[in-house]
């Protein structure tokens, strides 16, 4: 009986622990710019500002998913990044409330970290080991680059591409995704590459999901650069808050 007394004592007192700990982090929170993008920490060219503000615009309308990118200096706290940016994604509200199709792509400059937070809506689409595979593959090598702006738009278009693909829908005003430095496909396919990709190709054509899925497989292979799609600007409202939650679903990296 005085065990279970404790364990209820030790439960209420880590309850109201981290209610303390949230309120205390929230007046560390940045105020929303209303914006997709909310560059804190001013590291975010504006040709790619422009291209992420555009496309999240279009995933909003096309899928429902609100995709936000947000920049601090630091999070000024001992507080886990993972911890904070749940916090964030809650007091921003970001989604639509009840449905929770949300993504909070979060970099932390002087920690060196990165993480995108899931809302509850978009978990099933964006797992968490589908989402640090984005990270990997996809930003990382560009952050340590110092090409943030790329990095941070690699991350919004990979994810906006399983959003669209999920609903059957195609995002055509966005270009297609950089290359980091020193990857040896970036100046081109090489005989044995080609060969390779023939065979999967030929492969893939055999089967339904194949045919669904080459597309994107070829895009990543032959694609560089910027691509040719619309900028956007910056005009244009926002309407990704709407009070949407998240249970910590995602993930993160050092870098």
């Amino acid at each position: 009986m005085i065990k279970q007394r404790e364990r209820r004592l030790l439960t209420v007192f880590v309850f109201f622990f981290m209610a303390a700990a949230s309120a205390l982090a929230a007046n560390n929170y940045p105020q929303s710019t209303g914006r997709a993008v909310n560059d804190f920490a001013q590291v975010i060219d504006p040709e790619n500002k422009a291209k992420m503000e555009s496309l999240s615009r279009e995933i909003l309308q096309k899928t429902g998913a609100s995709v936000v990118v947000v920049t601090v200096k630091t999070i000024g706290s001992n507080e886990e990044v993972s911890l904070y940016v749940n916090g964030l994604y809650k007091a921003w509200g970001i989604g639509r409330k009840g449905e929770d199709r949300g993504v909070l792509i979060f970099l932390a400059v002087n920690e060196r970290k990165i993480r995108i937070e899931t809302g509850y809506g978009v978990e099933g689409v964006l797992p968490d080991g589908l989402v640090g595979e984005i990270l990997d593959k996809y930003t990382i090598p560009h952050l340590r680059a110092g090409e943030t702006g790329k990095g941070l738009y690699n991350a919004m278009f990979a994810c906006g591409s399983y959003l669209a693909k999920d609903r059957g829908v195609e995002l055509t005003g966005v270009a297609t995704p950089y290359r980091a430095k020193g990857n040896p496909q970036k100046q081109g396919i090489g005989i044995g590459t080609g060969i390779v990709f023939l065979i999967l190709a030929i492969f893939l054509l055999g089967t339904r999901t194949g045919r669904e899925i080459l597309p994107w497989i070829l895009l990543l292979l032959i694609s560089g650069g910027r691509g040719s799609g619309r900028d956007g600007g910056f005009g244009g409202g926002f309407d990704g808050f709407g009070g949407g939650a998240s249970g910590g679903g995602g993930a993160g990296r050092s870098f």
